[in-house]
Formats: structure tokens, C-alpha cells, sequence
């Protein structure tokens, strides 16, 4: 059975991010859409166009000065990050409305209610850089009866890889590549790896001095057992190559509320495919505080957070 995703959201909360952003023009439904499933797959064509524009403009030439220093955060000053959220949050109001988006939600909330979470580039550094592994994504959330949000529907695009990865919650995740012979779709699924010996591991890390410290400690810690420890990111995609048995497990010692369109976008296709994904001791991740974040293969889960502090 598929182990739930251990996320939960302060009711009633306003945003996570996105303050100042411009607010898509909302459209009234010409017509919903046959199930969510069929909704996931007209987001993923959406984030693919858009992949195509972010493609194209990643071959301009580009340096460090893309970032720039805000409140101890490395932020990405490009224009590409609005573009995109601009042209993605558009395109989505045809295919279905649901009740807005995440970063305008109102303040109650009622249970039932739908909003859609953008995300930017996750993994803008490679993005600069001119390396592959960077996405777009998107997630939608659900409040339940307690008006607690949770995402039931993710897309993770990797442009420069051709990979998408699709999930809604109770119907699997997939993954589409794009091959000399067209698109093929496959059904994902974590590995079979039993424990932390000969494993596949990857962490995230960032420009902070303690975050990286303490990320870092734990590779020191581990290494002997697995077979490869990679950092390599982001964390929409590392998620995503846990789900599809390419790593065995990923780590990151401190995920920020910025991450939570890649981290929710990730976690779902986790959770769809069967993996595990918690907070480093386990609690549930929560998406209106700072998380460490541990997703495995369910296998290996307790022999790789014994080395966890």
C-alpha cells in the first residue's frame, strides 16, 4: 500500500510565497475537465510549453550576477521566474479554475477547496549554469475536513532531460521521456534496495554555512555504506529519482517555505510511486515552517535515519 505523505498546513493561513506577485486573470469554466487524471495531464502539456521558452532562454549567455543576496537568501533575479509562473498560472485557468491559487487564497478556508501552487525554476543555479537538472513544477492542494491543505496532484518538468512526472493521489505516478521514437510513458516505482549498504544517495544543500554543515556531517557520517552519495539537485527532481528507483533515498538538512511548490510538487509523485517522505525524525513535514526533509524507498528508511541528527 501506498504510505501517505506525512504534510500538513496551518488552517487558515494566507501565503507561503509569491507576495507582490501578479495575480493571473481568473476565467470562468467553459467546461471541467473528466477527472483529475485528465487535469494532470493538460498541466503537464502546459509545463512542457513552458519548458520549451525556459529551454530557449537558458542558451542566453548568463553569469552569477542572475542572483543576488536578500534577507540570507540566494535569490534568482532573472525575469524568466515570472514569466513562466505568468504564462503557466494563464494556461491553467482554462483547463480548471478549482478555487484559485495558492499564494491568493483567502483568509478561512473550507474543506473541499482546491488551489493550485506554481512553482518557478527549481534549481536555478544549474539553470545558470548551463546543466540539465533543473524543473518547473506545479501542485495542487486540497483542504480536508480539518482544513488542512495537502497536495493531490503534482507535475515535475525537467526540459533539458525531456522527463515529466506526473502524480495524482490514489491513481500512481508516471513518467513520460521523450525518446527518437516519441513520448513513452511508464508506470514508477522506488527500488528494491534493502538497506544503507551499496545504496544510491542523494542530498541537497544550500549557500548557508549551517545548512551545508549539517548536511555535510551526515555524508561523513554515512559514507562506507552506500555505493555513491550524489548532490546533484534540485529537490523536485531528486524527489522524483527517488520515486523512479534511481536513488535509494535523498536528504536535505533545511528546506525553506520558498521550496514548497518543488518539495510539494516532488512529494506527491513520492508518495504515489510508494516511497517514504518525512521530516528527518520522523514527524510530518510541515508546510508553514522551515523542514528538514528524508525520502527513501521505504526500505531503508530506519537504517539511514539512525545516521540523521
Amino acid at each position: 500500500m501506498a504510505e501517505a505523505i506525512p504534510i500538513v498546513d496551518e488552517p487558515h493561513g494566507r501565503t507561503l510565497e509569491g507576495e507582490g506577485a501578479s495575480k493571473p486573470v481568473m476565467r470562468k469554466r467553459k467546461g471541467i475537465l473528466h477527472g483529475i487524471e485528465q487535469v494532470a495531464l493538460e498541466v503537464a502539456r502546459i509545463l512542457q510549453d513552458a519548458g520549451k521558452h525556459a529551454l530557449n532562454d537558458q542558451m542566453n549567455p548568463r553569469d552569477l550576477k542572475s542572483f543576488e543576496m536578500t534577507d540570507n537568501h540566494l535569490s534568482f533575479t532573472s525575469d524568466i521566474d515570472k514569466r513562466l509562473a505568468q504564462f503557466i498560472s494563464n494556461r491553467i485557468t482554462y483547463v480548471d479554475v478549482f478555487d484559485g491559487f495558492w499564494q491568493f487564497r483567502p483568509e478561512e478556508c473550507h474543506p473541499g477547496e482546491r488551489y493550485w501552487c506554481v512553482g518557478g525554476i527549481d534549481g536555478a543555479i544549474n539553470f545558470v549554469r548551463s546543466m540539465p537538472e533543473w524543473t518547473i513544477t506545479v501542485s495542487l492542494f486540497e483542504f480536508n475536513d480539518q482544513c488542512s491543505a495537502q497536495p493531490i496532484l503534482s507535475v515535475v518538468h525537467a526540459p533539458a532531460l525531456g522527463l515529466t512526472y506526473l502524480a495524482v493521489r490514489g491513481s500512481g505516478a508516471i513518467r513520460i521521456r521523450k525518446t527518437p521514437l516519441g513520448d513513452k510513458r511508464e508506470k514508477i516505482m522506488p527500488s528494491t534496495t534493502p538497506s544503507l549498504d551499496y545504496a544510491v544517495v542523494s542530498f541537497g544543500m544550500s549557500h548557508v554555512p549551517e545548512e551545508s554543515k549539517r548536511a555535510l556531517e551526515v555524508v561523513s557520517r554515512i559514507s562506507g555504506r552506500p555505493a555513491d552519495i550524489k548532490r546533484v539537485g534540485p529537490s523536485s527532481l531528486d524527489l522524483c529519482k527517488v520515486a523512479d528507483g534511481t536513488y535509494d533515498a535523498y536528504f536535505e538538512a533545511h528546506l525553506h517555505k520558498w521550496d514548497v511548490p518543488a518539495v510539494s510538487a516532488g512529494a506527491v509523485v513520492v508518495w504515489e510511486a510508494q516511497g517514504h517522505l518525512s521530516r528527518w525524525n520522523g514527524d510530518l513535514v510541515h508546510w508553514r515552517q522551515e523542514n528538514d526533509v528524508l525520502a527513501t524507498n521505504g526500505l531503508i528508511t530506519d537504517d539511514l535515519r539512525q545516521y540523521l541528527a
